[in-house]
């Protein structure tokens, strides 16, 4: 199993149009900071996206990937679905997968799009490119099922929370639990957040879940330039691979 952060930023990304913070800068000047909109690449046999960001195409290109076994989508926020356009004319049918209120919602908006859909339940493992997957509930305002994703191969698990702010249902903490990677939500390094985890409630909660690694994404450019700030806070980058 391989998983590649083809997009590690928030929803304007970084940098964000008219800002000339020290972030914004760097990720201007061609530093780490630069932070296309989230999105996660899993291979195993085949290739399968958590979410398609509004930047698809240019991640897809840069991870030299042409063809998508199957597409996941965590909820219907603009950010996480928009870039599904990018396979128009690209790949004759794609396979996606999700809730049914996420999957009603996408669908309809791509209702140009040839799509093969798969309503998955909470809490129920699918299999697909070999690796077995299961969506489990988190909070994330307004969408009463926002979810995250479990990702099994084997004897190794890793653990994507998607949008969450810190008040993650029980069963779902208990299904997160020592995942061997943790790919974490934390927008901003201690703010008080409604919608989202901040970077110190995001190592609370690997430290709670008893994560062997953990690696903060959705990142805002409230931290700094990466290249200081990641000496304090475990920060994803955009192309940062993670091999089991």
């Amino acid at each position: 199993m391989k998983i590649t952060l083809l997009g590690t930023g928030d929803t304007p990304g970084t940098p964000t149009i008219g800002c000339d913070c020290s972030a914004c800068m760097d990720a201007r000047n061609g530093g780490r900071s630069y932070r296309s909109r989230f999105s996660v690449l899993v291979e195993g046999e085949g290739h399968v996206l958590i979410d398609t960001s509004p930047d698809m195409r240019t991640q897809l290109l840069n991870a030299n990937v042409s063809t998508i076994n199957g597409v996941i989508w965590t909820h219907p926020h603009y950010d996480h679905y928009a870039g599904f356009g990018d396979f128009y004319r690209i790949q004759k049918s794609v396979d996606v997968y999700g809730i049914k209120e996420t999957l009603d919602y996408i669908v309809e908006t791509f209702h140009f799009m040839s799509c093969r859909r798969h309503d998955v339940a909470l809490y129920k493992p699918f299999s697909l490119i070999g690796l077995e997957f299961t969506l489990f509930r988190v909070t994330h305002l307004p969408f009463e099922n926002a979810v995250g994703v479990k990702i099994t191969d084997g004897d190794k698990t890793v653990v994507i929370t998607g949008d969450t702010n810190k008040e993650i249902p029980e069963e779902s903490l208990k299904m997160m639990e020592d995942a061997d990677l943790l790919v974490a939500d934390a927008l901003a390094p201690t703010f008080k957040l409604k919608k989202h985890m901040n970077a110190a409630q995001a190592l609370a909660l690997g430290k709670k879940l008893r994560a062997k690694q953990i690696v903060l994404t959705h990142v805002g450019h409230f931290f700094g330039p990466h290249d200081g700030a990641s000496k304090k806070w475990p920060l994803g980058y955009d192309g940062m691979v993670f091999e089991f």
